[in-house]
């Protein structure tokens, strides 16, 4: 399998980051949508990152639907069976792309669109959005011990990590983390994993 993006997108990190966790090997090539958007196009006409190369040569996008590609070639999954424990997963996995949301579209916003044709009410709502989510992740982390080792590890924790590193890089200043104590320790025992190591955000 080829992993294609790169891994300072959270997307792109979380599948990686799933792919090591799962002890499934791959390669993976850090190439940008932007900068080398005909390479890229060659791969995936789409364009969308992170795109898998199967081993069989067909592509696949989204990062949610590539994990689940991958768990089942791997045989296991990150997610929990229990109906109640899958349940809260489940919450904190889109709590944490929707942080991720809506942290793209405040770059996007910043970083691409000229500032005279930004519109102020829609960044105000767009960062309304992002606040809540971390606060409601927030609220999640801090009911849940922080995973001792990668055994241990969810989809949810991984999610919930790779958002949180990624918020604070893209958007430094824009969630406090000692608002954020949970989501902060979860971040950095994650970050301190073999699999997070072998992705790193850069």
């Amino acid at each position: 399998m080829e992993l294609i993006g790169m891994l300072d997108s959270p997307y792109v990190r979380r599948v990686a980051v799933t792919l090591h966790l799962l002890e499934q090997p791959f390669v993976h090539r850090p190439i940008s949508v932007f900068s080398a958007f005909a390479q890229f196009q060659a791969i995936n006409p789409v364009v969308k990152a992170p795109t898998l190369v199967c081993d069989d040569g067909r592509t696949l996008m989204d990062s949610t639907l590539i994990i689940d590609h991958v768990e089942t070639v791997a045989g296991r999954s990150l997610m929990p069976r229990e109906a109640g424990q899958r349940q809260r997963a489940l919450r904190i996995v889109g709590l944490g792309l929707a942080a991720c949301e809506k942290s793209v579209q405040i770059v996007y916003e910043r970083n691409l669109r000229p500032a005279e044709k930004r519109h102020e009410p829609w960044m105000a709502r767009v960062k309304a959005q992002l606040a809540a989510a971390c606060a409601e992740l927030e609220a999640e982390l801090a009911a849940q011990r922080v995973p001792a080792d990668a055994s241990s590890m969810t989809q949810a924790d991984v999610t919930a990590a790779v958002a949180w590193r990624f918020t604070q890089e893209l958007l430094p200043g824009e969630v406090d983390p000692s608002s954020h104590p949970a989501t902060a320790r979860h971040s950095q025992a994650a970050e301190a994993l073999a699999a997070f190591l072998a992705a790193p955000f850069h």
